[in-house]
């Protein structure tokens, strides 16, 4: 029997704003571009719901080292919610456990959202990853089981009406990172006496990237088909794309050698604090800096040559 042939991976920098099918787990749809891609290394910005869509940045080589960013980035999202109905898992892919007659209009709807607007207290779902003692809580729920959340703070930047019907409504929702749209939708059914779960979720937002910029799992396949991996390349941003609002300083080849060698350095036009995006003298960006006490620029986050 011979044995299969290691498939060798190559190096691969940069981001791709993927359009996450419904159905496809966000792990999964990492895995599968990986694949498409032939990508050393990967990985993506936070978890989309299996029954969500939309953008989910992936990350690959040295764009993993600025992950975190994008993870504690602001997310936008539209969102369905079923009013009269509530679900094990607060969307419609949970079992069933209770129905009531929805007698709100919009005009009630509209005046709940203010209280969900600005920080609030959000707790947890079961059905998340969060963990506990080490354990998944959805491993945790799938058994039947039920801990204590604790609530945690949260911000609703923007929580508007789109649409009305039926006992259907839909919401556009700007937010903080760690919000659960599942339990915002819990939690305006509670406040109409109704309940509710998310019957539809689309991200619209997440960072500095939109879906004007995401690309499908059908034009990753059929640019795969027609080029291969390598032609999947023209779908990438670049490694810092992430960070672009961020302050940019670039520094003279002199400064540059000794800040790649974890020196800090002098920068001339430097902000005063806080933390900013590093271009070498010919443009090339090597990786993110924090100022510090002193008015030098320490290095922070290094990337290798690409």
């Amino acid at each position: 029997m011979t044995q299969q042939k290691k498939r060798i991976r190559r190096p691969v920098n940069g981001v791709l704003i993927f359009d996450k099918p419904r159905g496809m787990s966000s792990n999964a749809a990492l895995q599968k571009v990986r694949w498409l891609l032939n990508a050393e290394k990967a990985g993506h910005t936070g978890s989309l719901d299996p029954l969500a869509t939309g953008v989910l940045p992936l990350c690959f080589g040295e764009a993993t080292k600025f992950s975190q960013f994008l993870l504690d980035a602001d997310k936008a999202y539209d969102t369905v919610i079923q009013l009269g109905v509530t679900t094990t898992t607060a969307d419609a892919e949970g079992e069933v456990l209770s129905r009531q007659d929805v007698t709100t209009g919009a005009a009630e709807l509209e005046a709940v959202l203010p209280r969900f607007t600005g920080p609030i207290q959000q707790v947890p779902p079961m059905y998340s990853a969060l963990k506990k003692d080490g354990q998944p809580l959805y491993k945790l729920a799938r058994a039947g089981e039920v801990v204590e959340r604790a609530p945690r703070s949260v911000t609703i930047h923007q929580l508007r009406l789109q649409g009305y019907e039926g006992s259907r409504a839909s919401l556009h929702v700007a937010c903080s990172k760690g919000t659960y749209v599942r339990t915002l939708a819990e939690d305006i059914g509670a406040a109409l006496g109704c309940g509710a779960h998310v019957a539809e979720l689309r991200r619209t937002q997440a960072g500095p990237f939109s879906l004007a910029q995401t690309v499908t799992l059908e034009q990753l396949e059929a640019a795969y088909e027609a080029g291969g991996n390598e032609a999947l390349d023209a779908f990438l941003l670049p490694v810092d794309s992430g960070l672009q609002d961020w302050p940019l300083i670039t520094l003279s080849e002199h400064s540059a050698y000794y800040w790649l060698h974890g020196q800090p350095v002098r920068a001339p036009g430097a902000p005063t604090f806080g933390c900013v995006r590093v271009n070498d003298h010919q443009g090339q960006f090597i990786g993110i800096g924090e100022m510090s006490d002193d008015g030098r620029l320490a290095p922070r986050r290094l990337i290798r040559s690409q």
